[in-house]
């Protein structure tokens, strides 16, 4: 079954290209690694909650987007070897592919699926 890894994150509105350039660098190192679909969404119908939200989850600050993103992977193996490797990858450095973003508010997560229409 396969397995996905899900990411909440709130990145400069000025820094979309930035962003975009990030995540084109590392949707190619996670590819070379094994993983089958890399998908990046940028809000556009997002509302503030009163109790819990989007925004809210990630400390969206006025001048921020909220960045929905998922990998898929083939197995949850699969995306362990690979995470291990993606991080070693001098492409994923700090120096050559900056965060554009705050990543202490990113939300990550892997989950395995358990269903799929």
């Amino acid at each position: 079954m396969t397995y996905v890894d899900g990411f909440i994150a709130a990145v400069p509105t000025a820094r979309k290209e930035d962003f975009l350039r990030h995540a084109r660098i590392a949707a190619e190192v996670f590819k070379e690694n094994g993983a089958l679909q890399i998908v990046e969404c940028w809000e556009d119908d997002v509302s503030e909650g009163t109790l819990t939200s989007f925004p809210r989850a990630v400390q969206k600050q006025n001048d921020e987007s909220v960045v929905f993103s998922w990998i898929t992977w083939p197995s949850r193996e699969i995306r362990n070897e690979a995470m291990k490797k993606a991080m070693s990858d001098p492409r994923m450095s700090n120096e050559k592919n900056p965060m554009p973003f705050d990543g202490k508010r990113m939300i990550y997560g892997g989950f395995e699926v358990i269903s799929q229409s």
